[in-house]
């Protein structure tokens, strides 16, 4: 009997998130440190794109920057081109039929073998999230820890699905559904959670059967190419996956585009997934398919505090949710509204809790806020926080941080009324709108006065504005009395509705159907 068999004969342990370390215990920041040594002693390599298991160097490099330290260079990585592209694509294309034919069993076991090798690494993992995507410690290892979360939880949801389902039995028939893979896909993941998401979309996708092509983020390259090193050492076929770092202008829209490509995933900015929905949808020359399109684009993520609120613990979660990783986060509250009758207080609160945050290198334990991922996005930031000068009143922050690094204060701009530009529109960066409601039925109407639909969380003593809240509360996921980022794998589906996407729930039971099409098949006997 093979290892494959034992497996698919055998149930798996339940599911469990996997923990945090705790970087205030010595041994784990004397850990830390000597991953941190390992990475930089890595700066500056030259990194191949990987074409189906063939290395290939461009004479076109990129260079990957720390956004702390911004004169360092991470990574230098060979650009892809068009005719790369199109060559990534059709091998995935040919290698699709035996990778589908892949007992599912041998597919989970390669899927569990990366979150193990992940496991081994994560110190390492952490330290690259640190230098490359300007994450703190906490945050980074909450990343890395998702990353294992969704191979683990994915391996045993394939489990489930790899045997046909369950159906009405008709006399004279023996009836079932069976799922199949859908085909050769792009994989476009964010910066923001440049090996979670990462992980995520590209475990699914092969543990379902499905050829990848893998086009990670501009900023945050080298974190793939290290993922990428997972995915061999778990046994993964090198023609099951391709990783081409390259434009969005110049190879993304062609993968999206070639008649080859079955599906895409993406995570990523609201007009980037419009347009990538839009040239997916348009039917090339020889494509015998309508391509389907798993999207997650963004959010304008509110807080609402109710009167009866316990108003300390909302500080506390308006400014974990709203500052956590610079608020680069899709999740991350943007728009606290706030009753009437604990306005002031809240803001009295709130005001000196953020101005207490300390900003400055992510490397630096004592920082609560690390860098901004670049200088493009330093900018645009920057340009709300003066444009909101003008729309509100600033009680926190203001501008930019101290350092050569991409620092920005955080900062909470009061008084904002729903039609300023701070309120509607996603600002990825440290910045907070705070609107006074006049009760909750207005705070409500405020919190769905936009055009996303991502998350949203309430802070209520009240039982019945709870059960109107999730009702009403128009949003993919909605939390009490808690901070409205930070789902877990299993516990929170993760997804939400309008221009925040597909409401594609990763992390949830239906997420790896995305990728699957289901068969009917009935026998007469």
């Amino acid at each position: 009997m093979t290892t494959s068999d034992v497996l698919a004969a055998t149930a798996l342990p339940a599911f469990r998130n996997e923990g945090y370390a705790d970087f205030s215990e010595a041994a784990n920041r004397v850990a830390a440190e000597a991953a941190l040594a390992k990475v930089r002693a890595e700066f500056g390599r030259d990194y191949d794109l990987l074409v189906a298991g063939r290395r290939v160097a461009t004479g076109r490099k990129l260079k990957s920057l720390n956004p702390s330290h911004p004169a360092e260079v991470v990574g230098v990585h060979s650009k892809a081109d068009a005719a790369l592209a199109r060559e990534a694509v059709e091998a995935a294309w040919r290698f699709f039929p035996k990778w589908a034919g892949t007992p599912a069993a041998e597919r989970i076991e390669m899927t569990l073998r990366a979150s193990a090798a992940i496991q081994r690494r994560k110190m390492e993992f952490d330290a690259w999230l640190v230098v490359e995507a300007g994450k703190t410690w906490p945050e980074a290892e909450a990343d890395v820890s998702e990353a294992i979360d969704f191979c683990e939880y994915y391996a045993r949801l394939m489990k489930k699905l790899a045997d046909p389902q369950a159906v009405v039995q008709l006399p004279g028939e023996k009836d079932e559904m069976v799922y199949v893979p859908l085909g050769p896909g792009v994989i476009i993941p964010p910066w923001n959670f440049p090996l979670a998401i990462l992980v995520g979309m590209t475990v699914a996708a092969l543990v379902t059967g499905n050829t990848v092509i893998i086009k990670p983020s501009s900023d945050t390259p080298t974190i793939a190419q290290k993922f990428a090193e997972v995915l061999q050492e778990a046994g993964f076929p090198p023609e099951s996956f391709s990783l081409l770092v390259g434009s969005g202008s110049e190879i993304g829209d062609l993968l999206v585009e070639h008649p080859r490509t079955r599906f895409v995933s993406f995570t990523g900015s609201r007009d980037v997934g419009l347009r990538i929905n839009e040239l997916a949808a348009k039917p090339q020359k020889g494509q015998i398919w309508i391509r389907r399109v798993v999207a997650e684009m963004g959010g304008k993520d509110a807080i609402i505090v109710d009167a009866d609120a316990d108003v300390d613990a909302a500080v506390k979660g308006v400014l974990a949710s709203a500052f956590g990783y610079q608020g680069q986060k899709c999740s991350a509250c943007s728009r606290a509204i706030v009753d009437a009758a604990v306005y002031d207080e809240f803001l009295a609160k709130l005001g000196p809790a953020v101005e207490a945050l300390k900003v400055g290198p992510s490397e630096d334990p004592a920082n609560y806020m690390g860098p901004v991922i670049n200088e493009g996005a330093k900018k645009n930031i920057l340009g709300y926080i003066e444009g909101g000068k003008s729309e509100g009143r600033v009680v926190a922050g203001g501008g930019a941080g101290e350092g050569d690094g991409y620092f920005i204060r955080p900062t909470v701009v009061a008084d904002v009324a729903a039609g300023a530009r701070i309120f509607r529109e996603e600002i990825f960066g440290p910045v907070l709108a705070v609107t006074k409601a006049r009760d909750f039925d207005h705070a409500l109407a405020l919190a769905n006065d936009t055009e996303y639909g991502l998350t949203g969380a309430v802070y209520t003593r009240d039982r019945k504005k709870i059960e109107r809240a999730r009702e009403e509360f128009f949003v993919g996921n909605l939390y009490f009395n808690r901070k409205c980022t930070g789902a877990m794998v299993g516990a929170h589906p993760f997804g939400g509705f309008n221009m925040s996407g597909t409401d594609s729930k990763a992390g949830g039971p239906d997420y790896l159907l995305q990728f699957m099409q289901g068969k009917a098949i009935a026998e007469k006997i």
